[in-house]
């Protein structure tokens, strides 16, 4: 795998100016302590995502959301697999397996974490599917930047980051996946979705590597 790592290194070296930051689904429905859907590891991203933001800010590079949002408008099926994202009635128990209200439209478990709050001249994109690319105006909007590569974080690494990544590749992005900036529930399935990433679709780097790089920092 050395040789991979090596190649992949030199093809998808990043043009700082032409790079930009995504944060994958870091809200209050994922992150927030009993939530039906929480997803406890997402927040030790939250230091590392803070410091990416900060830097990609200072340097005045394009950053951009997405959230999840389950809209009884459009009953897709990942309502019927995901019954915690349909509408919780007035009363009832709400937890994993049923009904809970969780990311839908207007509940305010859709809002990415106040920790990680995006600015108002800053892109979010809401999507009703895994993937941020599918249905939303994101292409068009990194394309409109000059964007050639993207740096992925967020939750969950098996889930939506994996979807968006491959949406990304599809589209013919650079992709950074930064190792400490994402999160799923089990370490081996974290672990093992860095390895395919890192194998298939983009670099799997640090917080600080990409730091480095967006800033003209020598190691």
């Amino acid at each position: 795998m050395a040789d991979r790592r090596e190649l992949f290194e030199r093809v998808l070296r990043p043009d700082p100016e032409r790079t930009a930051l995504l944060v994958v689904d870091m809200q209050r429905g994922f992150l927030d302590p009993g939530e039906a859907l929480e997803v406890p590891p997402a927040r030790d991203a939250i230091p590392a995502i803070r410091a990416l933001l900060a830097a990609f800010r200072g340097r005045r590079l394009p950053v951009v959301f997405s959230e999840f949002v389950y809209s009884e408008r459009v009953p897709l099926l990942v309502g019927a697999l995901h019954p915690e994202h349909r509408r919780a009635a007035p009363g009832a128990p709400r937890g994993f397996g049923v009904p809970s209200s969780n990311c839908l439209e207007g509940d305010p478990s859709v809002e990415t974490v106040p920790d990680l709050a995006p600015r108002p001249e800053e892109l979010v994109v809401r999507k009703h599917w895994y993937d941020a690319f599918n249905g939303t105006p994101l292409d068009g909007a990194l394309r409109a930047r000059g964007v050639t590569t993207l740096v992925v974080t967020g939750t969950m690494t098996d889930v939506c980051v994996l979807a968006t990544v491959v949406g990304a590749f599809n589209r013919e992005y650079r992709i950074a996946v930064v190792e400490d900036a994402v999160a799923t529930l089990r370490p081996e399935v974290q672990r093992a979705i860095l390895d395919v990433v890192g194998r298939a679709y983009g670099r799997v780097v640090s917080s600080k590597q990409v730091i480095d790089e967006i800033t003209g920092a020598r190691p």
